[in-house]
């Protein structure tokens, strides 16, 4: 080896040392910025005319486990998908409320039938006739405040759906934008590892709305292909649409073209259903909160509605009731319309007739809700029908509930409990979603930068460092001696 070798090689030493430290420092400082993934330089020998000229820098690459990175991916958008659920139930399970808070449909059905048992034992008493109206309307009011809370529940899903196909619209335009970074600096043999950075970070947040699989391209692009088989990213972004509703209304759907679906490039797309390519994230869960989850438990409601409007709607309650006449309660004032049952929880009120703030008279609870003028005031044979018309049993006649008879307390104790099953079902599926997502991610990290390990590989670039350094001396010493000599 020549004198003049010896220098090269121990200066291709100095460089690659130093790029290591350099990329290890780099490492050290970003040990907890999401996203970034530990660097290390890879080493090659470097070789010039058949002979070796010391050590060359080959380049720089990140340590990622890509399938650890997928399966978290998958784990993320799994938890996404859950939390929507669990966050809607929650919220219906609190608009229905607890048997034992006040103001819960059960509190306000408890009243309503002890009013009616307290009426009836003194039906000349104007203040227990006035409890009758009272607990009656609020009664009404709880089932309309119910549907109220599903509707915004469905209208807040909508907006926050809109919100999301902007976000995903907006960083798979970056992603498209960062292909064509990555294939430029690739060909030009830069260092791509912080672009690289970049890209998982907004993959990864587009991976938390809908689960996706990540495909390598040439020149270190990637294609972006939902879990469903819908392709989001493949040379150019795709354009996904989606028109928001600002006000939802419990008759609106996809079906009647009240609502919107969701487009791919123009192409409409199933939102619910195993066809469907972007459920498993919360963007899936979304549309199923405003399609599915908040109709099913509107459906509910309003069965229950239906039952309390046609147990007073008889004439076997009320004989005074004319045919097609409301009874008790009626829809928005008007008969009920069994073609009509959507939104009736949102739309029940007290009959008229018998409610003093709409010019009714109170009387007409105990007479009958036809009668002209006033009865006596010791009768009380009404209530006690309307009381037993509450408590009886009678089979269904919509469906959402399992087949059978059932007093009114039985139903609304349905709902209910239905409603916290569903919750208590949603939030196990939750709590699990959220380990595994957890012990994915705590399993990543352990593959992610070790700042001990960092610093031990720092002792040892120092000792290469100072190695090469002492070869430069003793060649320089070497080059001043052969001066001296030649001298």
């Amino acid at each position: 080896m020549s004198v003049t070798s010896a220098l090269a090689g121990a200066l291709s030493g100095l460089s690659a040392t130093s790029r290591q430290a350099e990329i290890l420092s780099s490492n050290v400082a970003n040990a907890t910025t999401p996203g970034y993934a530990r660097r290390q330089v890879s080493l090659g020998s470097a070789v010039l005319a058949g002979h070796g000229q010391g050590v060359q820098v080959l380049g720089v690459t990140r340590d990622v486990d890509k399938q650890l990175l997928g399966e978290r991916r998958l784990a993320q958008a799994g938890g996404g998908d859950r939390d929507v659920r669990a966050a809607f139930l929650a919220r219906m399970e609190q608009a229905l409320g607890t048997p034992d808070s006040a103001g819960s449909l059960a509190a306000r059905l408890a009243a309503f039938d002890q009013a009616l048992v307290e009426a009836a034992g003194r039906p000349d008493s104007q203040a227990r006739l006035t409890g009758i109206a009272t607990t009656a309307k609020s009664l009404a009011e709880g089932l309309a405040s119910a549907t109220r809370d599903i509707q915004s529940a469905r209208a807040t899903a909508d907006r926050q759906i809109g919100d999301q196909v902007g976000r995903l619209n907006s960083t798979l335009a970056q992603l498209q934008d960062l292909n064509v970074e990555l294939r430029s600096f690739t060909g030009a043999g830069r260092d791509i590892s912080a672009l690289l950075d970049q890209r998982q970070q907004l993959v990864d947040q587009i991976s938390s709305i809908i689960p996706v699989r990540e495909i390598s391209r040439d020149l270190n692009q990637i294609a972006l292909v939902t879990t469903g088989g819908a392709t989001l990213l493949d040379g150019s972004a795709a354009i996904i649409g989606f028109s928001p509703t600002h006000t939802i209304t419990p008759e609106m759907t996809q079906a009647s073209g009240g609502l919107s679906g969701i487009t791919i490039n123009g192409r409409p797309y199933d939102t619910a259903g195993s066809a469907s390519p972007i459920l498993g994230g919360s963007l899936g869960a979304l549309f199923a909160v405003r399609d599915d989850l908040a109709v099913s438990a509107q459906g509910k409601l309003d069965a229950v509605a239906r039952d309390l409007v046609e147990r007073f709607a008889s004439p076997a309650v009320d004989p005074t009731l004319a045919p097609g006449v409301p009874g008790l309660f009626t829809d928005a004032g008007a008969a009920f319309d069994p073609l009509d049952e959507v939104g009736l929880a949102g739309r029940l009120s007290l009959n008229a007739a018998a409610d003093p703030a709409q010019g009714g008279a109170l009387f007409r609870l105990r007479d009958g809700l036809g009668a002209v003028t006033e009865g006596p005031a010791g009768n009380g044979t009404l209530i006690t029908a309307l009381h037993t018309a509450l408590t009886g049993a009678r089979p269904l006649s919509s469906t959402g509930f399992a087949a059978g008879s059932r007093s009114f307390a039985t139903l609304t104790g349905d709902l209910m409990s239905d409603a916290s099953a569903l919750r208590l079902s949603a939030q196990s599926e939750q709590s699990f979603a959220a380990a595994k997502l957890t012990a994915l991610t705590d399993l990543e990290a352990q593959t992610g930068i070790d700042t001990d390990q960092e610093m031990q590989d720092l002792l040892v670039i120092e000792k290469h460092y100072a190695a090469n350094a002492k070869v430069i001396q003793a060649v320089a010493d070497m080059i001043d001696t052969l001066i001296r000599l030649d001298g």
